[in-house]
């Protein structure tokens, strides 16, 4: 109980520091997207060729006529009140559109990242245990291959070979095929809505559809999960601990599982942490290529066309998301090793 007290209390106090830098995004990102070329008032007005009176309308509408300070300030007092704008693109709330797509990105990046855990440690664990062995070469080989791969390029080839040569994947365009009923949504994750609805088909369909993009996300971060788990389960082979229970007869599956793994998982767990921020952020391409709704694809479309409160309103989620996974490792630090919360 102290245990779990002393971390969640780290974690508390991780959170409060993490509030300052959750401002500087807010006002970093508003300033930001001020700076870079385009103007909304002239691609909402109906284009270029809009008249003068009519972008003044859109400008006055989206509080661009006011000074910037003055801008910021409005952006501030209404982000405190849970008002993240709207977006000129989709006419709704920017909030309402964020809640829709987050879990097609959430369930896609989660996906992928189990795939590539349970990929990478097994592999990292092989390779340390026969350093230098064919195994090993061929192991850091395949991580090379997956770095040096672009996301978009392993995506078109995974379905080339998979749904045009071989045809076991279904159409890769979306979370479900137009011939599927959508279950009620009641958390957005359809593999976990298809469940609750019963409807096993279903599940099946959104877990077709869901394989190829998860696959093409975790090929990009098989690699440096692979790595650490290597580094980590050589130096911790080698330690002092290791040695004694080799010598007091300890079985070496036990001395692999129970002691070695144990140590070298801390590691793993940081990089995967900052592995999963990194892929709900950056799995724009993937979404793209697989027509995903997801909020990166969201947040790209609106880029594209200036509308700033859509943008402003996905790099605060990332931000905070990226707050809420490194208190997650702090508190799975505290269980996989307890003298972490002494520091």
């Amino acid at each position: 109980m102290g245990t779990i007290g002393a971390t969640l209390a780290r974690a508390g106090r991780r959170f409060v520091s993490s509030l300052p830098a959750l401002f500087g995004v807010l006002v970093f990102t508003f300033l930001l997207m001020r700076v870079l070329p385009g103007d909304p008032a002239v691609f909402f007005a109906s284009g270029p060729n809009a008249g003068q009176e009519e972008i003044e309308v859109i400008r006055r509408q989206l509080g661009l006529d006011k000074p910037l300070p003055n801008q910021l300030a409005i952006y501030l007092a209404d982000v405190a009140r849970g008002n993240l704008g709207r977006s000129m693109m989709t006419g709704q709330a920017v909030a309402k559109d964020l809640k829709e797509r987050l879990p097609a990105s959430l369930e896609l990046t989660l996906t992928a990242l189990l795939i590539a855990l349970v990929s990478a440690v097994p592999l990292g664990v092989v390779a340390a245990l026969r350093p230098g062995s064919l195994l090993d070469h061929g192991v850091r080989l395949f991580c090379s291959l997956g770095v040096c791969v672009p996301t978009f390029v392993s995506g078109l080839l995974l379905i080339y070979v998979f749904y045009y040569l071989l045809g076991f994947a279904p159409d890769p365009t979306g979370r479900i095929d137009i011939f599927t009923t959508l279950p009620p949504s009641r958390t957005g994750f359809l593999l976990i809505d298809f469940l609750l609805a019963g409807d096993l088909d279903g599940w099946s369909a959104a877990a077709r559809q869901l394989m190829l993009p998860a696959f093409t996300m975790a090929l990009f971060v098989i690699a440096p999960l692979a790595r650490i788990t290597r580094a980590s389960m050589l130096v911790s082979l080698g330690s002092d601990f290791i040695r004694t229970a080799r010598s007091v007869g300890l079985s070496w599956w036990r001395i692999v599982v129970t002691y070695a793994l144990r140590n070298a998982v801390l590691p793993v767990i940081t990089i995967a942490g900052i592995v999963f921020s990194t892929m709900l952020g950056a799995n724009v391409l993937v979404e793209k290529v697989f027509s995903w709704p997801g909020v990166a694809s969201y947040a790209l479309d609106a880029l594209l066309v200036s509308d700033y409160a859509p943008v402003q309103g996905f790099v605060l989620l990332m931000a905070t998301i990226f707050v809420i996974v490194n208190l997650l490792v702090d508190l799975l630090y505290g269980i996989a090793d307890p003298r972490a919360t002494v520091a």
